[in-house]
């Protein structure tokens, strides 16, 4: 867009040399008036031609902020889940179900000295070694830990009519070790939907560290072992900066 404004600058320029050199006296106030109205325009232009960027940025932000924040209430819920179920949930109506009902064990953990035969019957050769020991003290409800969230309607993607996407897996950590992974995601096209296609389709193809790689919003993964999600630190900043308030 803005090649198209510096050449249409150029061509104007050149026009407005050549009117002043041919045109005829009296017409000279006409084209004067349409020049500056042609100049007006193409200020705006440029102008909107740089804002566009920075506005589109910045809105992106927004919206990623609210989808994210959804994203980690998800991820929230589903270690919770697999602390009391042993298992991660592919339903988030189970999910919310399981945050209304269910309850974590509360534990205290110590560590205590024991006297240990280190030697034979006959020759004993006592040591003193450590021991540590998880006591159930109480329990507490899930939901205490979703006070304030809309945990309720986190099955939707803010802004839109969708509803995130939930694969549960089971890959190998080490040789012979299965563990059970989760994958949450938001198509990026569907919650930019409102701003410029054309910076959508930008937006899309970034691959930096400080973006939000590839098509989609995630947390988790079905590869590896993990609950974090593909954004960059500066939105868990931002979160921070909120409980601090």
């Amino acid at each position: 867009m803005l090649i198209t404004i510096i050449f249409a600058i150029i061509i104007t320029g050149a026009f407005a040399f050549l009117i002043v050199k041919y045109l005829p006296l009296k017409l000279k106030p006409l084209v004067s008036i349409l020049l500056l109205v042609l100049a007006v325009f193409l200020t705006w232009k440029i102008y909107d031609g740089i804002m566009k960027p920075i506005n589109f940025d910045k809105n992106k932000k927004v919206v990623y902020e609210k989808v994210i924040d959804q994203l980690k209430m998800i991820r929230d819920a589903e270690i919770a889940h697999k602390q009391v179920t042993g298992k991660y949930s592919k339903n988030i109506s189970e999910l919310i179900q399981f945050i209304n009902t269910a309850q974590l064990a509360l534990t205290n953990t110590t560590t205590i000295v024991e006297q240990v035969n280190k030697g034979t019957k006959s020759q004993k050769l006592m040591v003193a070694v450590e021991r540590r020991v998880t006591d159930t003290i109480g329990y507490e409800p899930v939901l205490s830990r979703f006070q304030g969230r809309d945990y309720k309607n986190m099955a939707l993607v803010p802004g839109t009519d969708k509803e995130f996407s939930i694969e549960i897996a089971t890959i190998e950590k080490f040789t012979g070790i299965q563990v059970e992974v989760f994958f949450v995601k938001a198509n990026k096209i569907d919650v930019l939907k409102s701003l410029d296609a054309s910076l959508i389709k930008q937006e899309l193809e970034k691959n930096t560290s400080d973006e939000i790689k590839g098509e989609f919003i995630s947390v988790g993964s079905l590869n590896e072992v993990t609950t974090g999600g593909n954004w960059p630190p500066y939105y868990d900043r931002n979160e921070g900066a909120k409980d601090n308030k």
